[in-house]
């Protein structure tokens, strides 16, 4: 027994043995993965220092391949490197930049990945001829700027390419479709411009194509319809045109598409029957027209969105959409389509579906078939008779012909309808027949006529006598303009026309004559090396006098150019000077048909190219302008449009505010340019408080030949334009024309509101670093702009409350935040907030946040909040600090208004 027992013992304490030296016995185990390659890890700590990544993600003193977050080595070589959402050190949050130089000297990198991770700058030209191993490129969200390198065309081992949510500009570069193995190419949310490329139609390999969200133009590319490999394809926002080609009907793997927001017309194509695969069909907002198909749905089909919304499509719905199984999506509101439902109740107990047929022309009784949907829309209909209980509390019914419904239309409406499709009318279920009533009897009808004819004449009578009052008393006040406080500029014509030929213009109060010849030799004999751009008044040349003042020279051909233009720009500089106008040096008027403009130089440009411009010519990063040299330049110009609006008499109208017309000096002070458009404003000031008197419409912004006409509210909404350039750095938005424009305002206004600061940070420009009280400010500068965007040109502040506004940008938003109920029932009060939330109360206060905003660039806005009180600008600070400081007053410090002005759009009581 004690044998056996010692016998197990040995037995068990040798598998202890053996469990415990296993390793040593075992063959040998791979070798570790090597360290990185010292010329690597130099080129990774060059990215490291140029990118001003922190410690805690990049170690200095571990090895890349083992330690660092997002380093993909393989073999002692990295392959792999994502930033995506990484933070900056303080001090590279300073002047972040695209700088990525070091990534040269990775030679086996397959895969970068910077999405969400601040990038400002263009893509490096050398991406394409020296990165030839790249598989993965992924700058989504990185607030890149400029045009999509043509070299990207040689990285022919590209299978994925992401460039959505930056500022990219340009067309899209044909060389892309030599990427044969290219399999995603995400272009989406840029600013791109011209047609899509016809040579896509060669990326065989392509399963996801995004290009929405741009400005593209054109025709889809037939070409398209080739891409056999194609499920996802989105070519929304943009301006496409032309008809949708049939050949798109052959994409068999295509799961998702989206046409929506273009201008595409003519009729769904019937070969979209071939699309088996087809999950989501939304071509939403365009100019389609015509009957659908009724084969267009096949009976097998996967589909389940369906939007048709906002086209003008007729007929009726195909009956195959009412067996669809899957269908979680069906809006075709917004069209002409007719019918009457159909009275199924298939799939009755699939209640997950939204159902949005409203403003349409569908008539008839409510059937069974709206029990399968939990959520439903047919207002704006003609629909009868009465509201069954499967229709659900989920419903909009308004604007219909309902019985015992609220908001439906009047009896005549309904009857009319239906008579004219020979159908009977229900008549909201009463016993009353439908036909018209019998004509009242003549006398009646009579006397009410003789009523009504008094009644107006009455209300005439008044109104000619309101006006006799009120001709009279602006013709008073017309004889007294010369007590009015201001700067007498002289007599000017109704839109400030050129100089009557009896007035001769002063040509010795607007500086030097010079001689042909110095300009001659200040110029290089006007060398196109010194063209600085062709102006619309004239072309301008960069110059150095003989004395070795800077000078800018325009050239004005009168052969091109109206004499006029010239003339009236000198008889302005020659009744008008202030210190916020481009100084006017002097002139030359030799030759018959050229005359020359001199004006001093401003070293820092206009605002279009200074607000992101190169700190040298060796670095091709981008230095945007910090916040308070932004609202210095902001303050700059509206001192400018505040002294001719209200300083001069008669006011001045820019009609030319926009950030190339902004020139800033070498302390960035502005100066404003573009002078040549200056008129005097038309007509009589008080024209538009006679039009809100008597409710008339009024006029537009445009005159008969499309040129903006003299009136200061529209100095004020361009104004705005430059304010929200400066708040969102989107470049070329105070340039816009009208319909670009409404677009970008559709986009950016609903992120502003007074009563939410963080909405904000969604608009504003990625590359500003902002503690909260410089938040606050760009916030009150975008609730500014907001007010000044206003469509009524009545109910825009005056230039001088906006200058006050700026002044004390903090008070806008506190003032508010802490007593809006007071500013809501103070409209009268005559002050500068009154003015501007006079302006926001006439706007919707109702914001409605895209639904792109919950898409990936939510967060691309990218908004640095910096842990300092101080700027933390990458821009400019040469004086910049110091202006600000002066202008930041303290709300005591603010003028109170004349006693004597009750209403923000009653004349100057100054």
């Amino acid at each position: 027994m004690v044998d056996q027992r010692s016998v197990v013992s040995c037995a068990f304490l040798l598998v202890v043995v053996g469990l415990l030296f296993e390793p040593t016995f075992e063959q040998p185990s791979q070798p570790p993965m090597p360290p990185v390659s010292p010329a690597e890890r130099a080129a990774l700590l060059e990215l490291r220092s140029s990118l001003g990544l922190r410690g805690r993600d990049w170690p200095i003193k571990a090895d890349p391949c083992f330690i660092w977050r997002g380093v993909e080595c393989r073999n002692g070589r990295v392959v792999g490197i994502n930033i995506s959402g990484f933070r900056r050190t303080r001090l590279g949050s300073r002047n972040p930049q695209f700088s990525v130089n070091a990534l040269a000297n990775i030679t086996l990198l397959q895969s970068f990945n910077a999405s969400n991770f601040l990038l400002p700058g263009s893509i490096p030209d050398w991406f394409g001829q020296q990165l030839i191993s790249l598989q993965v490129l992924d700058l989504s969200a990185c607030s890149v700027i400029g045009a999509i390198p043509l070299s990207l065309g040689n990285s022919t081992n590209l299978t994925a390419l992401y460039l959505s949510y930056n500022n990219l500009t340009g067309t899209i570069p044909a060389s892309l479709s030599q990427l044969l193995g290219l399999s995603v190419l995400d272009l989406s949310r840029n600013r791109l411009t011209g047609s899509i490329p016809t040579s896509f139609g060669n990326l065989g390999n392509l399963s996801v194509l995004d290009i929405s969200g741009n400005y593209l133009s054109g025709s889809i590319s037939p070409g398209i319809g080739t891409l056999s490999n194609l499920q996802y394809l989105n070519l929304s926002n943009n301006m496409l045109s032309a008809s949708i080609p049939p050949q798109l009907g052959d994409l068999g793997s295509l799961v998702d598409l989206d046409l929506s927001a273009n201008l595409l017309a003519g009729s769904v194509p019937s070969d979209f029957r071939g699309l088996r695969n087809l999950q989501k069909m939304i071509v939403a907002d365009n100019l389609l027209s015509g009957i659908l198909p009724d084969n267009l749905f096949p009976t097998l089909t996967q589909l389940q969105v369906i939007v048709l919304r906002k086209n003008g499509f007729t007929g009726g719905l195909p009956n195959v959409l009412w067996s669809i199984p899957k269908l979680s999506l069906l809006d075709v509101s917004g069209n002409n389509f007719t019918g009457m439902l159909p009275n199924s109740s298939s799939n009755a107990n699939a209640t997950a579906a939204v159902f949005n047929i409203s403003r349409n022309l569908f008539y008839g009784g409510l059937t069974p078939l709206l029990g399968r949907f939990s959520d439903i829309d047919i207002s704006g209909n003609y629909f009868e008779g009465g509201v069954p209980g499967y229709v659900g509390t989920n419903a909009s019914l308004g604007s219909n012909c309902l019985q015992n419904v609220k908001n439906q239309r009047t009896l005549k409406e309904c009857s009319s309808f239906y008579a004219n499709r020979g159908l009977a009318f229900d008549n909201f279920g009463q016993p009353e027949s439908t036909q018209p009533r019998l004509a009242k009897p003549p006398g009646k009808s009579n006397k009410k006529v003789i009523i009504l004819a008094a009644v107006l004449g009455g209300v005439g009578l008044i109104v000619l006598l309101v006006l006799f009052c009120v001709v009279l008393l602006l013709c008073l006040r017309k004889r007294g303009t010369t007590t009015q406080r201001g700067v007498d500029v002289g007599p000017a014509t109704a839109g400030g026309g050129p100089p009557p030929p009896g007035v001769p213009i002063n040509f010795s109060s607007v500086g030097d004559a010079f001689t042909y010849q110095q300009l001659l030799q200040a110029t290089g004999e006007f060398n196109n090396a010194n063209l600085i751009k062709n102006g619309h008044s004239g072309d301008l040349f960069r110059g150095v006098l003989e004395n070795g003042i800077p000078v800018v020279i325009k050239r004005i051909d009168l052969c091109s150019i109206k004499k006029e233009a010239y003339l009236q720009e000198l008889d302005f500089f020659s009744k008008v000077s202030h210190a916020r106008f481009v100084p006017l040096l002097g002139h030359c008027l030799e030759n018959e048909n050229e005359k020359f403009l001199v004006y001093k130089y401003m070293p820092n440009g206009d605002l279009s190219n200074s607000l992101f411009k190169k700190p040298s010519t060796e670095d091709d990063s981008l230095q945007s302008l910090d916040w308070i040299t932004r609202l210095k330049i902001a303050l700059g110009a509206a001192e400018g449009l505040s002294y001719l609006h209200h300083e001069c008499n008669p006011p001045y109208v820019h009609r030319d505010v926009q950030a190339s017309s902004i020139l800033l000096d070498d302390k960035f002070e502005v100066r404003l340019g573009s002078l040549s458009d200056v008129r005097s404003q038309e007509g009589d000031t008080h024209q538009s408080r006679i039009t809100r008197l008597l409710r008339l419409p009024q006029s537009s912004e445009h005159g008969a030949s499309g040129s903006p006409t003299a009136v200061c509210a529209y100095d004020v909404y361009c104004f705005g334009k430059v304010l929200l350039e400066l708040v969102t750095g989107e470049l070329g938005i105070s340039a816009s024309s009208d319909t670009d424009v409404k677009e970008l305002l559709d986009r950016i206004l609903p992120y502003i509101s007074i009563y939410d600061k963080e909405l904000v940070t969604k608009i504003v420009d990625p590359s500003l670093i902002v503690d909260d009280d410089l938040l606050e400010e760009v916030w009150a500068m975008a609730v500014v702009a907001r007010s000044c965007l206003n469509p009524k040109p009545s109910r825009r502040p005056l230039m001088r409350y906006i200058l006050k506004a700026l002044e004390n940008p903090l008070k806008v938003v506190r003032e508010d935040s802490s007593g809006s109920a007071r500013l809501r029932t103070a409209s009268s009060r005559g002050s500068w907030n009154a003015a501007v939330f006079g302006s926001w109360r006439s706007s919707s206060e109702v914001v409605v946040i895209p639904g792109a905003s919950t898409m990936k660039g939510e967060g691309a806005s990218g908004l640095k909040h910096s842990g300092t009180s101080g700027s933390q600008g990458s821009g400019p600070t040469n004086g910049g600090g110091e202006h600000s400081s002066s202008r930041r007053r303290h709300s005591r410090d603010i003028c109170p208004e004349p006693s004597g002005v009750h209403d923000v759009e009653k004349p100057d009581q100054d």
